[in-house]
């Protein structure tokens, strides 16, 4: 099942379900577009994955399975600035 995390995992923006702005990676990390373009060069530092543009899930699924506050990234180099 896609895990779609609230949060960029870069800046912490609030990217809540059907946010334009969110970006998930090949392998479902989770950043906003501002990040993605600008700091991370297109490329996940998580996994090195390519980015498209989040997938939306109905509502009945959200209350089935929410959404999980587990963030992937530690500290990484390109996001320093972010916080």
């Amino acid at each position: 099942m896609l895990e779609l995390r609230p949060n960029c995992e870069c800046c912490d923006r609030d990217l809540p379900n059907g946010a334009a702005e969110a970006r998930i990676c090949t392998f479902e990390c989770t950043f906003c577009a501002e990040c993605v373009e600008h700091r991370l060069d297109n490329q996940c530092p998580n996994c090195g994955g390519n980015f498209s543009v989040r997938p939306t899930r109905p509502q009945a699924l959200l209350e089935m399975y929410p959404v999980s506050r587990k963030r992937v990234l530690g500290s990484q180099p390109e996001c320093a600035g972010a916080r």
